[in-house]
């Protein structure tokens, strides 16, 4: 996970290349399902801006029934390889980095076999960082006051880089689904980030946007219907 960067040229060029071939989909009603443990599968997203990163609000759903540590979201800069990197304990707490700093929050609801609702946010004015679970808000924390995020980024969903341009390992991947990404290139206040976990209405991130996000997908991914836990409408199934 961390670690001095070690620049691959060739990799990093292809890994930019990939984001480059990306095109905007509307996912909504999907999700990306990791289905087996893996050193290789991830979901690499391309940002809708390119721009230094002062503040940040990272929003997504996840549903796992894994008890190991999980990446589910990473963004590795040429300057550091966890520029910021959301990842859940093998215990059930969350981790946040930011400009390789970490920052642990453990009590915070962590549902296995449902679908959690989480939101990290960052104000480098303060180096105040913040998670949300479900709703639930833990205490505020110093991350890199002071900093920003600056450089091209490498963003995977469900694994993190050993170094920019980097292979992964299976130590940090995730398995499960994973839905509902969004960043924004500021920090949300917590009535919108209630709004994101209640399903309503919301403004899309502008960094990154579910509804038109270019991604690419690598090895053992597969993109399909989202899961919900709606009661049973009572229509006939498909075909009957």
């Amino acid at each position: 996970m961390f670690g001095i960067p070690r620049m691959k040229p060739l990799a990093i060029f292809l890994t930019l290349l990939a984001s480059s071939l990306a095109v905007p989909k509307d996912l909504t009603g999907q999700m990306f399902v990791f289905p087996v443990l893996s050193n290789t599968a991830h979901v690499q997203l391309t940002p809708n801006i390119e721009k230094i990163l002062f503040n940040v609000t990272i929003c997504l759903r996840f549903y796992s029934d894994e008890s190991k540590l999980q990446a589910l979201f990473s963004l590795a800069t040429p300057s550091a390889n966890d520029g910021l990197y959301l990842y859940q304990g093998p215990t059930g707490g969350y981790h946040f980095v930011v400009g390789d700093q970490l920052a642990t929050f453990l009590a915070l609801p962590n549902n296995r076999n449902q679908w959690n609702s989480i939101c990290a946010t960052w104000d480098s004015s303060t180096g105040l960082t913040q998670l949300w679970v479900n709703g639930a808000a833990s205490p505020k924390k110093a991350l890199l006051p002071g900093g920003s995020i600056a450089g091209i980024p490498i963003i995977a969903l469900g694994q993190d880089k050993e170094s920019y341009g980097g292979t992964f390992n299976t130590d940090d991947a995730f398995v499960g689904h994973i839905t509902d990404v969004h960043m924004w290139d500021h920090r949300l206040s917590g009535s919108k980030m209630q709004c994101y976990m209640n399903n309503l209405p919301f403004k899309a991130g502008n960094f990154l946007n579910w509804q038109a996000l270019e991604f690419t997908m690598h090895d053992k991914v597969v993109l399909d219907d989202k899961l919900d836990d709606k009661p049973c409408s009572g229509d006939k199934e498909d075909g009957v």
